[in-house]
């Protein structure tokens, strides 16, 4: 059997060679005009791209004013006006072939680079896939225009014609000669907004510069020049309402600056669709930076909310690489750390020492605000969920846990009181402080009931004051245990357990030290890992305990907060845990004395209505 088996493979190799001896070779070289149709595929995917190609050579032009008019979701026409520099007959006549362009010369210019493009491919790539017409002038007095067809026309039309100086770029009838992509494009509407969207990404970049997006004819979004990026972000995403809480803050380190927009805790969202890194006024795709801007701002928002901002990153060419990715969406940089390590510590030192998260209680009273949402208090969405639920032991005496020494000592932290070279912008309204009680004061206090075993009812002078007894609870704790190291307790039975993926394990070596700090001894005996010690009164149980600890992966720079937040969590009152009057009274006192009026999660700690606002809303006045 194997010498028959040996025999029919060698006769299939003869018949193979002597066919491939008659037959002409398979490997082809393309024509050009169907390889530059196919190449244009990386640069130009569809209108929006033409958007985003065309008004970075606007901008790189010097422009002032950029246009753009879309029609049929760009599929029919896109055009992008400006009144940059323009080029004359000569420039013109080169500037739609392949990698013609004017920004670099040799490779060594790509270290050096700093305009939007430079590779002189966009118009190449459109005049490969649709009809391409280009009108420019130098002066506003000589002016030429150069039409070419798809794949590009051998002797391309030029003409004289008049304009003033500046320079349109058409595109039309993208893909009507290549159907295999044409049919993968979306609905009009769709590639519209995708076109909308590339057209902000620019217009956020670049605020000195007015921006004008026109749609099948209608004017969509006018942006009229503005002095900051932050204007320019309100202008182009927010509602009026929205810009007070919104502000400005910048870092320099060596070889770049950061401008970092974000906004304070009464302005977030449900995801990260309004979170934008730029770097050196292109928009990319980098999760690192984003992850650095929510590290940053953690602790003062909602669970299951996202900050809205921008980081701006301006940083040396030679220490960037822009060319890794055939539409620039992707960057590479040298000292990628460094550059995260600076956002996260510039907006978590300006969120403490600003206090953002108080300027909330500024707003005035409006009769129609309701204060406890539509939906079941339980709910993933509510703000007044507890944190995650540990076991109860009863009723618990507030004195003991106010008035003595924390059960966990504080955990190192920043020197949130020494000064940076933070630059801030902040609003000009005045921002909200705790309530501080007077010498004498507090005996006006009255706890005047309770609501939904969660919410202690308090009636100070003409005031009346709803506080969570969870959340401020929960941040009382978090700011006794920020300064130092957690006091430990060796466990009878070490906790085994196996990290799931090469992540984990990771983290777990790496950062051992650290989770010492914060109580956490772990030890290796081959593939398992043991947890040998807790922090003293640690009560949840062996999964909950894994869980908690791997979750500080996600924690970065912030893990000994991430730390603290979660120990406060656990060790406050919950949902339902019964206070008596005077156990609720000394929880009260120290909440309203509190300097950050939120709990470690982002949660409002307490509300108040002035008697005025009650008889407002009641339509007594």
């Amino acid at each position: 059997m194997i010498d028959q088996s040996v025999q029919e493979t060698t006769v299939i190799r003869e018949n193979f060679h002597r066919e491939s001896a008659v037959l002409p070779g398979r490997i082809r070289i393309l024509p050009p005009e169907e390889a530059r149709k196919i190449a244009a595929g990386e640069v130009i995917d569809r209108p929006a791209a033409l958007v985003r190609e065309f008004v970075d050579n606007a901008i790189d032009a010097g422009s002032s004013l950029v246009e753009v008019f879309v029609d049929g979701g760009g599929i029919r026409r896109v055009e992008v006006t400006d009144d940059g520099n323009g080029m004359g007959r000569e420039d013109l006549e080169l500037c739609w072939y392949t990698h013609a362009t004017s920004k670099i010369r040799s490779l060594e210019d790509l270290n050096t680079a700093e305009t939007l493009g430079f590779r002189g491919e966009a118009l190449a790539a459109a005049a490969a896939v649709s009809r391409l017409e280009i009108l420019s002038s130098v002066d506003g007095r000589e002016a030429w225009r150069l039409e070419t067809g798809p794949g590009g026309m051998k002797d391309p039309q030029l003409t004289q014609i008049s304009r003033v100086k500046g320079t349109s770029v058409r595109s039309m009838g993208l893909f009507d000669t290549i159907p295999a992509r044409r049919r993968f494009l979306k609905r009009e509407a769709v590639e519209a907004n995708h076109c909308r969207q590339i057209f902000l990404d620019k217009a956020l970049a670049f605020p000195a510069l007015t921006f004008r997006f026109v749609q099948d004819g209608q004017l969509r979004v006018f942006l009229p020049p503005t002095s900051s990026f932050k204007e320019r972000y309100a202008q182009a995403l927010l509602s009026r309402n929205e810009e007070p809480f919104l502000h400005e803050i910048s870092a320099r380190e060596q070889g770049f600056s950061v401008v970092l927009v974000v906004g304070g805790p009464e302005l977030y969202r449900a995801d990260r669709r309004q979170q934008y890194i730029f770097a050196n006024g292109r928009r990319i795709q980098d999760f690192s930076l984003l992850q650095a801007l929510e590290y940053g701002l953690q602790g003062w928002f909602p669970n299951g909310a996202h900050p809205v901002g921008a980081v701006y990153l301006d940083i040396d060419p030679r220490l960037a690489d822009f060319n890794i990715h055939p539409a620039k969406r992707e960057a590479r940089f040298r000292d990628a750390g460094l550059i995260h390590h600076t956002i996260t510590t510039t907006l978590s030192s300006f969120s403490h020492r600003r206090n953002i998260a108080a300027s909330v209680q500024s707003r005035p009273f409006e009769a129609n605000l309701s204060f406890a949402p539509e939906e079941d208090g339980n709910s993933e969405n509510s703000p007044y969920r507890s944190c995650p639920a540990v076991h109860s032991s009863g009723p618990l005496a507030m004195e003991a846990l106010l008035d003595k020494p924390p059960a966990f000592a504080p955990l190192p932290g920043r020197d949130w009181d020494k000064e940076d070279s933070v630059y801030e912008k902040t609003p000009s309204y005045g921002e909200g402080s705790p309530l501080r009680l007077e010498s004498g004061g507090s005996s006006g206090i009255r706890i005047a009931g309770r609501v939904f075993d969660l919410f202690i009812l308090v009636e100070w002078r003409d005031r009346l004051i709803i506080i969570d007894q969870h959340a401020a609870h929960e941040r009382i704790l978090y700011d006794r245990l920020i300064g130092g190291p957690i006091p430990r307790q060796e466990l009878l039975v070490p906790i085994p357990f196996s990290a799931d993926s090469d992540a984990d394990d990771e983290f777990l070596t790496l950062r051992r030290e650290d989770l010492a700090k914060l109580g956490v001894m772990i030890v290796r005996e081959n593939r398992i890992w043991n947890i040998e010690a807790l922090p003293a009164g640690w009560r949840l149980s062996d999964a909950e305990t894994v869980r908690s600890i791997l979750d500080l992966k996600t924690a970065g720079e912030n893990m000994a907060e991430h730390w603290a937040a979660t120990l406060s969590c656990h060790g406050a009152v919950k949902d339902g845990d019964y206070l008596d009057d005077t156990s609720a009274l000394s929880l009260v006192k120290a909440a309203l004395e509190l300097k950050v009026p939120r709990c470690p999660h982002g949660r409002p700690i307490w509300f108040e209505l002035s008697r005025e606002d009650l008889f407002r809303a009641v339509r007594r006045i």
